[in-house]
């Protein structure tokens, strides 16, 4: 979506909630919650047609798994936002060499999963839900896919989770609501309304979901990976990380983007699992 169109849909919202501030607001943050994209398209569906698929029941919906069988460690792949399993396509065959039991999923409103409506607290859910069937020792996750981790690891028990990788992942929820926020040009109102929506949704405020901060009581090893020049979730990010995540290694990059795609970085990662 190009940034006319983006904020054009500001200026529209924007307009919307002088006549009525909470229909703009539930507007807007339905739009922030609504995936685009992040279906599987023909392209990568050859990716998972080798795994076996089974679906987990959650809230009345389900969760699409998907798994490499193998005979060493647990190994749980979290994608990020408009995306799904496909994304972990460059890095399955060094993970298969290893001979690692491969888990990855579909999270909410992605992939084969159902629903409409994404979020890191749900998606940390569905991450529990997951996580408690198969008891991996290792989760890797990428972008939202690493905060919605942290979430889970925060608000369940998951001892058998020894390792963890972050990917590009978001120290906290307050940038990325920042950055939406400034992206569609909201007014005060709209941007208050939305602070007051999550309050009351959650029982939380915006800053509570700090997934740096609650790095700082995990046990399990961390791995950090971020690059320098991140454009959609700023290295400083991985610095905080850093700073609260005690048990864990900061690894930068420069020029992989967001993405972190590049096969150099798997045997560095394999090197810390194993």
């Amino acid at each position: 979506m190009s940034s006319f169109v983006i904020k054009s849909i500001g200026n529209v919202l924007n307009a919307t909630s002088f006549i009525s501030s909470k229909y703009a607001t539930k507007k807007a943050l339905n739009l922030f919650a609504s995936p685009r994209k992040g279906r599987y398209t023909d392209e990568q569906i050859p990716t998972i047609e080798s795994a076996f698929f089974e679906e987990l029941d959650f809230d009345g919906g389900s969760i699409a798994t998907y798994r490499w069988i193998g005979k060493n460690k647990t190994i749980l792949l979290a994608h990020g936002w408009e995306s799904n399993s496909s994304r972990w396509s460059y890095t399955l065959s060094a993970l298969k060499a290893e001979d690692y039991n491969i888990i990855a999923l579909d999270a909410p409103a992605h992939g084969k999963s159902s629903g409409r409506q994404f979020n890191a607290v749900l998606y940390s859910e569905c991450l529990a839900l997951v996580a408690q069937k198969f008891k991996p020792e290792v989760i890797i996750g990428h972008s939202v896919g690493g905060m919605a981790t942290i979430f889970s690891m925060h608000n369940h028990d998951l001892p058998f989770v020894k390792k963890i990788v972050l990917l590009g992942a978001p120290a906290h929820f307050t940038g990325v609501f920042s950055r939406y926020k400034s992206m569609m040009g909201f007014n005060g109102k709209i941007s208050n309304g939305l602070d007051r929506l999550v309050l009351e949704r959650f029982n939380k405020p915006v800053d509570y979901f700090s997934a740096a901060n609650f790095s700082e009581n995990i046990s399990a090893e961390g791995l950090i990976i971020h690059d320098k020049k991140d454009r959609i979730i700023p290295y400083e990010d991985a610095l905080l990380f850093a700073n609260r995540y005690k048990n864990s290694e900061l690894i930068s990059t420069s020029g992989f983007g967001h993405s972190l795609k590049d096969t150099s970085l798997i045997p560095k990662i394999i090197e810390f699992i194993n």
